[in-house]
């Protein structure tokens, strides 16, 4: 009746439409799944910082949203900008090399103090640590120190023994890092930066503990 009606019967046939339905599927679902994490991740970062103002920005269609926080006056903490970033779950023939490339989502917290802060640090995870793109630009000039966190070792960073001590007073009010794999103070910029690996209904309990303890960097006023 139609000149193709033999595709009909062609085994390809119905497996190309088979895999033009997961694959549409996979789309959507990735979308879904996406989006999800999205959602988990910034409401727990509202729900810790409790701004007076925020905005979201979706980058690059799927690939994730860009979130700035603006804290109270009183804040030590000027403002926050936060960054997640997805694997390709809504390609699926290419989230194999995007779990290849670039292992897992990531979740990119800035905090900006109002005052200076006094010296660099950082607190990272030691298997991140080698993960060829977890560099420390001023590694060379600071002492470094292993220390266990939770169930894994990491490395603290620091410039004097009060940068140590306040690293490790850290991981002791915080028994468990979770998804934490890197904290840096950056006393050049003013911020302190933490990265995540974010996962759904994880981002408040391990962010938290770290927002309340970036204020006791700031050195104390001097008393006459």
């Amino acid at each position: 009746m139609f000149e193709h009606d033999y595709l009909v019967s062609e085994p390809l046939f119905w497996l190309f439409i088979a895999a033009t339905a997961v694959l549409v599927w996979g789309y959507y679902w990735g979308e879904k799944e996406n989006k999800r994490l999205y959602l988990s991740a910034f409401n727990g970062l509202v729900d810790v910082i409790k701004p007076v103002d925020q905005t979201f920005t979706n980058i690059g269609g799927l690939i994730g949203y860009h979130g700035n926080f603006v804290t109270r006056k009183d804040s030590p903490i000027e403002k926050v900008e936060a960054t997640i970033t997805f694997l390709a779950r809504q390609s699926l023939l290419y989230l194999p090399v995007s779990i290849l490339i670039r292992k897992h989502d990531r979740l990119f917290v800035t905090l900006t103090m109002r005052q200076p802060l006094k010296e660099e640090g950082h607190l990272i995870e030691e298997k991140y640590a080698r993960y060829r793109r977890a560099r420390i630009t001023n590694e060379a000039r600071l002492n470094r120190e292993p220390v266990r966190w939770g169930n894994s070792n990491w490395i603290v960073y620091y410039e004097s023994g009060r940068m140590r001590d306040q690293l490790k007073k850290l991981t002791a009010i915080h028994a468990d890092p979770g998804i934490l794999r890197h904290i840096a103070v950056v006393p050049d910029q003013k911020k302190c930066f933490v990265f995540m690996i974010p996962k759904k209904g994880q981002v408040k309990a391990c962010f938290e503990p770290v927002y309340r303890w970036i204020p006791s960097l700031i050195p104390p006023k001097n008393t006459a």
